[in-house]
């Protein structure tokens, strides 16, 4: 079963998350254009978005695969790697 997580953006308004990086980092999009990519820092105080290029998530979303793929998580590569095809 697949989550979708949403997340609102000061400038650029509601964020589609393409990819959970770790437990503190996630890659988001623009909901609509899916052009604009942001990596999202969490920590306990507050949320830090900073832009990315299409490129450097493709290639942050690559790593997690491989390091999915290494560690067995069959399940969780099938979702990542369903996400990568839809976004690149």
């Amino acid at each position: 079963m697949s989550i979708e997580t949403y997340l609102n953006h000061p400038t650029f308004g509601l964020l589609y998350r393409v990819c959970l990086l770790d437990e503190t980092r996630e890659i988001f999009t623009t909901l609509y254009a899916q052009r604009l990519f942001f990596l999202v820092v969490t920590a306990a105080e507050s949320t830090r978005f900073e832009s990315m290029t299409r490129a450097e998530a493709k290639l942050m979303i690559e790593n997690r695969l491989r390091a999915l793929r290494r560690s067995g998580d069959l399940q969780q590569y099938q979702e990542a790697l369903k996400l990568y095809q839809t976004h690149f």
